[in-house]
C-alpha cells in the first residue's frame, strides 16, 4: 500500500499487463524501463484516487464508481510508455497521466447514458444505478476536473486536450446521426472509430513525448499509432460484441447489436446484401429480431440465431483482418523511433490489443 493508502500492490507487472514473458524485458536496461512504468502507474493510481474528492459526499462516491470498478489504464500506461523516449516519469507526466485517464472515465458516464447501457466494467452503469441526470452531470464533473489538471501544464496542453475532446464529441455526434446520404458508410464508421477512441488514445501517447522533453520527431509517430490502434481496438470490441463466450467477456453476444448500434460486421454485412441473397437474408433476420429488440419489436430467441449467424459469416472474419491490419500499421509507424524496450513495448501493446478476448 502506497503512502498515501491507496492499494497498488495488486497491480500486475508490465511484463503480465502486455501479456508478454519476463524474458522480454530480460536485460539491464529493459528491467529498469519496466520499473520505470510500473512505478509510474502506481503514482497515476494514486492520483486518480486523490482527485476524486469533491466537495460533496455523492459526487465522490459517483465519481469514484467506475473508477473502482477496475479498467485497463490503457491511455495513462501509453503516456508513461512514450515518456520514457525522454526523460521519464516527473510531476508534468503524472498529470497528464491522470487528465488523459479522468477525461477517458468522463466519457464512459457520457457513453452509457447516450447508449442506455445497463453495464460497464462488470458493475451495472452509473445511468442504471443513479439515473441519466446524475450520470451526465457525474461525467461533466470529471471532464472539470481533467481540465484543472490539464491547465497546469500549460497552454499546448490545454490546446490539445480541447482539440481532443471536440474530437471525442464529433465522433460521438457522428456516431449518433450516421452516415449523410453522400458518405460511405463503412469510412465514415471508421472516422467515428479515429474520432471517439483513437484521438484519445493518440493525444496520451503524444503528451508523454511532450511533457518528458523527448525530441520532438517523436510525436508524430506515436500520435499516427494511436489513432491506428485505437482503430485496432474499436474493431476488436466489433468481434467480441458477437463472442458466444459470453462468460469470458462479461457481455451478451450482441449487445450492440441489440441496442441498435452497427457495427463493422452489421455495415459489411449491408454492403454485400444487394449482390448476395444469403447476406440479404441474414440481414433481414438480424434487422428483425436483433435491432428490433432496441425498438420493442425483435425476438430474443431468434435473436440469437441471427448473432450466432452473423458471428460465422465471413464478414466477421473480414472484420478481425481489418483489425490486424490496423494494428500493423500502427506498428510500422514506430519506425521512426529508436529501437530498444519503448518500441518494443508499443510493438508488444499492439499485438496484445488484436489478440485479447474481453
Amino acid at each position: 500500500m502506497a503512502a498515501s493508502g491507496v492499494p497498488v500492490a495488486r497491480r500486475a507487472s508490465l511484463s503480465s499487463h502486455l501479456g508478454v514473458s519476463e524474458r522480454i524485458f530480460a536485460s539491464s536496461e529493459d528491467k529498469h524501463f519496466a520499473a520505470a512504468v510500473e512505478a509510474g502507474l502506481d503514482l497515476v493510481e494514486e492520483g486518480l484516487h486523490a482527485e476524486m474528492r469533491f466537495a460533496d459526499n455523492l459526487a465522490d462516491v459517483t465519481a469514484r464508481y467506475l473508477l473502482e470498478a477496475g479498467g485497463k489504464r490503457v491511455r495513462p500506461m501509453l503516456t508513461l510508455l512514450a515518456a520514457q523516449l525522454g526523460t521519464g516519469n516527473n510531476p508534468q507526466v503524472i498529470t497528464a497521466a491522470q487528465a488523459i485517464e479522468i477525461t477517458h472515465l468522463a466519457s464512459l458516464y457520457h457513453d452509457d447514458v447516450m447508449d442506455e447501457a445497463q453495464m460497464r466494467r462488470g458493475v451495472p452503469s452509473a445511468q442504471y444505478v443513479w439515473g441519466n441526470s446524475v450520470a451526465v452531470l457525474t461525467g461533466d464533473l470529471l471532464f472539470a476536473r481533467a481540465s484543472k489538471l490539464v491547465a497546469s501544464l500549460g497552454e499546448r496542453a490545454i490546446k490539445l486536450q480541447t482539440d481532443t475532446f471536440e474530437r471525442l464529441c464529433l465522433g460521438q455526434l457522428h456516431e449518433t446521426i450516421g452516415p449523410r446520404d453522400d458518405e460511405d458508410p463503412i469510412d465514415q464508421y471508421i472516422q467515428v472509430l479515429s474520432d471517439k477512441t483513437g484521438s484519445l488514445i493518440a493525444a496520451a501517447a503524444q503528451l508523454g513525448v511532450i511533457f518528458s522533453n523527448a525530441p520532438a520527431e517523436y510525436e508524430q509517430p506515436v500520435v499516427i499509432f494511436g489513432e491506428k490502434i485505437g482503430i485496432a481496438f474499436q474493431l476488436i470490441d466489433d468481434v467480441i460484441d458477437l463472442s458466444a463466450a459470453g462468460e469470458q467477456t462479461g457481455k451478451t453476444p450482441g449487445t450492440d447489436l441489440r441496442a441498435g448500434v452497427a457495427t463493422l460486421p452489421l455495415l459489411r454485412l449491408r454492403a454485400q446484401a444487394p449482390t448476395d441473397a444469403a447476406s440479404a437474408d441474414l440481414l433481414a433476420r438480424l434487422e428483425r429480431d436483433v435491432i428490433g429488440i432496441a425498438e420493442g419489436t425483435g425476438d430474443a430467441q431468434a435473436a440469437e440465431s441471427a448473432i450466432t449467424a452473423l458471428r460465422e459469416h465471413d464478414v466477421t472474419a473480414q472484420t478481425l483482418t481489418e483489425a490486424h491490419r490496423w494494428a500493423r500499421e500502427a506498428v510500422e509507424a514506430l519506425a521512426p523511433l529508436p529501437s530498444g524496450p519503448v518500441k518494443k513495448a508499443l510493438t508488444r501493446f499492439a499485438e496484445t490489443i488484436v489478440e485479447r478476448s474481453s
